[in-house]
């Protein structure tokens, strides 16, 4: 019931995360709309700590070039370095997507996901679909998100990091796990899908670069005024 032609003629910003990933990446395929995958009025800029203003600021002032401050929380999972379009969003809705007409496009992209208190055998299972539907083959690198609250239990005896490796970790892309966008514990950065983005990662660091602007000088004007 979404008319297309009027929102592509007429581009706005639109933000959140959780089950707006399939409006997310449904605007970015559609139309090429650039879309920002971040924090959401009552959930996050309720609070004083909700929302990374860094990220924020950046990603809706027409920045062209910056990069995300990544805490040390970030872990290096899988080394390497790769460039494509920063897209994704919540797992469960990104598996959801297939088979329907609105299956998402990761062919050359920066891939993030995140999800909430998915089990580990549940994020196993998602994976390994979006693996076998052929939606990693074409990624140029994946980084997760915090994963809050996905554990089988507080005794079990592996990490989520191990199942990530396990499943994804013969792609041949860089994999870095814990960047806060979406489902946080707290400063939900906000991440603009539809730009060409830089994944960088090494034994002691993870990059994230944003490598061209996600809004126009006008409609930051418009947003700031």
């Amino acid at each position: 019931m979404l008319d297309l032609k009027k929102i592509k003629a007429h581009p706005k910003i639109f933000v959140g995360y959780s089950d707006l990933t399939s409006l997310l990446t449904y605007f970015t395929d559609a139309v090429g709309l650039v879309t920002f995958h971040g924090p959401m009025v009552a959930k996050d800029f309720a609070h004083s700590d909700g929302v990374d203003l860094a990220s924020w600021e950046s990603a809706l002032n027409g920045s062209s070039e910056w990069t995300l401050d990544l805490d040390a929380d970030v872990e290096s999972l899988v080394e390497g370095s790769g460039e494509g379009i920063l897209y994704g969003g919540c797992l469960s809705i990104l598996v959801a997507s297939l088979g329907t007409p609105y299956e998402i496009r990761t062919a050359g992209t920066i891939l993030f996901i995140e999800d909430l208190a998915a089990k580990p055998y549940q994020i196993d299972r998602m994976l390994m679909q979006l693996k076998l539907a052929g939606k990693l083959a074409g990624v140029r690198g994946i980084i997760f998100g915090e994963m809050l609250d996905c554990a089988q239990n507080k005794d079990q005896g592996y990490t989520l990091e191990e199942v990530v490796v396990r499943v994804i970790g013969d792609l041949g892309v860089p994999v870095a796990y814990g960047l806060r966008s979406g489902h946080v514990s707290r400063g939900n950065i906000t991440l603009p899908f539809g730009v060409q983005a830089a994944l960088r990662v090494t034994a002691g660091e993870v990059k994230l670069e944003i490598l061209e602007a996600a809004t126009t000088t006008a409609v930051s004007s418009r947003s700031a005024g």
